[in-house]
């Protein structure tokens, strides 16, 4: 007994692992088994929304390219001279008539031209009494009719508006069903009725621009505003009051939903709608959903594929989780021996196989990690570096553009030596400049830098600033970042002479205790600092400069290079001038790797 208990004491592992595998199989199987029609109906319902969704689209694009004809024939209409004088004129003699008749014949054609892609008939009536159709037998409706028809009094109720409304008539002894377009035609002066434009398209031939695109549990229904089923793929449901579908049409147009689940007509439906504001219609979709659900579900196989699954799973689980526990086991107790948080604690390789092995993937994981710590101290370094080369400086071409007109200027007056000269510290100062900016220069060299750039600037802009430089002499051997000093020379040039047409500017360069010190200091225009931009002002300006980098970038340059310590500092008071202060390492031009003094 007390061995069988020290068994399974050793076993834990084993029985819990293998109890939780279990239990896990076991419930989301029967879960699975359970809730795999919901899922299937939903997924069913996604899918099939979607795509219907696009057919309702593509129905509604047909059905406002048919729009589009009816509004072009309206408006010929409506613009008509002849239509307007054949509605508007008086009693005439049979030879002024038959004119009247036949110019109007001849208007009809150029307006049914618009409309000749669809089966519809077009009829005209007047206030003066007079009609004219191009079918009559198409939509049998007398003019006596048509007065009084309430689709000719919702028409003139309002004018301005091209109206979609469904008819119905008797033809030959059976019920045809129409939708009918009609406009008001009125003076444009005086907004006075003169006469009706009626457009009459069959009811089975408007069907055709939905009916390829219905099946059986999928339906398509088109409600007007008081909710009348005015078409539809089930004639039997046409002239039907359907006010509960209107209602749950309005409410996903509304809402903007793709599509809402319902009860409609008896039955389970997903129901889709899109509104047709050139008909006031709306395009409903009707999906019944128990129909089409069931189609794709079969009960039976789901309950069996459940229980083979968790049978399988269970002996699965058993063998591999018996194997894998012992050796884990194992291995455990070998490990709680070693002393922990010591990346050189490397344990024996010994026992089974599957020990031997996860000791050698634990060695190598050691290994591996001691790599990794290495290969991150690189990576820090070459992001580092990554990152100063994002901040590598661009020159602005307007910069180069302006420096060349000021040489061909110069060529052009007869300097030739001051040409020459400004090529030669154009050239050097692109040699310093198109480079790796990450790589040092002394100070002597970037002193130099700095006179080529001043000298471009003032044979472009004249001698108004001036640059005086004070450099200790036992500075010039050591090492900054290339171009660390020229954006704050460039900034004085640009703005802190804004106000003041002349001035000058000291660029001084010394030691201080461990520190290389550079200064830029203007006497120009000064500014107030705030807070708003933080400790470094980036003053905006349109001119064309050198480069344009900012001067916070320079600050977090210095910093990533070289930590916290350094960087720039700048102080101002208005109208006294600026002085920008750039604390930099010693680091003399022999030191190798960047070493510092």
């Amino acid at each position: 007994m007390k061995k069988m208990i020290e068994k399974l004491s050793n076993q834990r592992l084993f029985s819990k692992l293998f109890i939780v595998m279990t239990a896990s199989i076991v419930a989301v199987c029967l879960l699975t088994s359970l809730i795999t029609i919901r899922m299937s109906e939903r997924l069913f319902a996604e899918t099939f929304s979607i795509t219907n969704a696009k057919v309702l689209k593509q129905i509604n694009t047909s059905l406002d390219s048919f729009n589009d004809s009816i509004v072009n024939a309206a408006s010929y209409a409506s613009q008509s001279g002849t239509i307007k004088t054949f509605l508007t004129g008086g009693e005439m003699d049979s030879v002024s008539m038959s004119k009247v008749y036949y110019r109007m014949s001849e208007q009809m054609k150029q307006l049914t031209s618009n409309i000749n892609a669809y089966d519809v008939a077009v009829t005209i009536t007047g206030m003066n009494g007079r009609s004219y159709s191009t079918d009559r037998a198409y939509w049998p409706v007398t003019e006596e009719q048509l007065a009084a028809a309430p689709l000719t009094v919702n028409t003139a109720a309002h004018p301005q508006r091209l109206m979609y409304q469904y008819d119905e008539r008797q033809n030959e002894g059976e019920t045809e069903r129409y939708i009918i377009a009609s406009k008001a035609l009125v003076e444009r002066t005086s907004g006075q009725l003169y006469g009706m434009l009626y457009i009459s398209i069959r009811e089975r031939e408007f069907k055709q621009f939905y009916s390829n695109f219905t099946s059986t549990g999928n339906d398509v229904l088109v409600l007007d505003a008081s909710g009348a089923i005015v078409s539809s793929n089930r004639p039997e449901l046409i002239g039907r009051s359907a006010p509960e579908l209107l209602e749950e049409a309005k409410e996903i147009e509304s809402k903007k939903l793709n599509y809402k689940n319902g009860s409609v007509m008896g039955k389970e439906r997903i129901i889709l709608s899109n509104y047709l504001p050139s008909y006031n219609f709306y395009l409903v979709n009707l999906i019944d959903r128990q129909y089409t659900a069931g189609q794709i579900i079969d009960v039976r196989s789901v309950s069996l594929t459940c229980l083979g699954i968790i049978a399988a799973a269970m002996l699965v689980v058993f063998v591999i989780s018996r194997r894998l526990t012992d050796s884990l086991t194992r291995l455990v107790r070998q490990m709680s021996m070693i002393a922990q948080k010591d990346f050189g604690n490397y344990i024996t390789v010994s026992g089974s196989y599957e020990v031997r092995e996860l000791g050698k993937a634990f060695n190598y994981m050691l290994d591996e990690l001691n790599d990794y710590i290495r290969r991150l101290l690189d990576t820090q370094r070459e992001q580092r570096n990554a990152e100063l080369a994002a901040l590598q400086r661009q020159i602005n071409p307007h910069f180069l553009y302006n420096t060349l007109a000021s040489i061909k200027m110069l060529v052009q007056k007869g300097s030739k030596e001051m040409a020459a000269e400004t090529i030669n510290a154009l050239i050097s100062l692109l040699q310093n400049t198109i480079s790796n900016v990450s790589e040092t220069v002394t100070i002597e060299q970037e002193l130099e830098n700095m006179k080529n750039y001043v000298f471009i600037n003032h044979v472009r802009y004249g001698e108004r600033i001036k640059v005086n430089y004070f450099v200790a002499p036992d500075c010039l051997q050591y090492e900054v970042p290339k171009l660390i000093i020229q954006p704050f020379i460039e900034n004085a040039f640009f703005h802190a002479f804004n106000e003041k047409n002349e001035g000058t500017i000291y660029i001084l360069v010394s030691k201080n205790d461990d520190s290389l010190v550079c200064e830029v200091v203007d006497n120009g225009d000064g500014m107030e600092l705030t807070g708003e931009t933080g400790p470094l002002p980036n003053p905006k300006s349109r001119r064309q400069l050198f480069t344009g980098i900012g001067i916070q970038n320079v600050n977090n340059r210095i910093k990533l290079l070289y930590g916290e310590p350094y960087g720039v500092s700048i102080s101002s008071n208005k109208g006294e001038g600026t002085k920008v202060r750039i604390v930099l390492p010693l680091i003399a031009k022999s030191d190798e790797a960047g070493d510092r003094i």
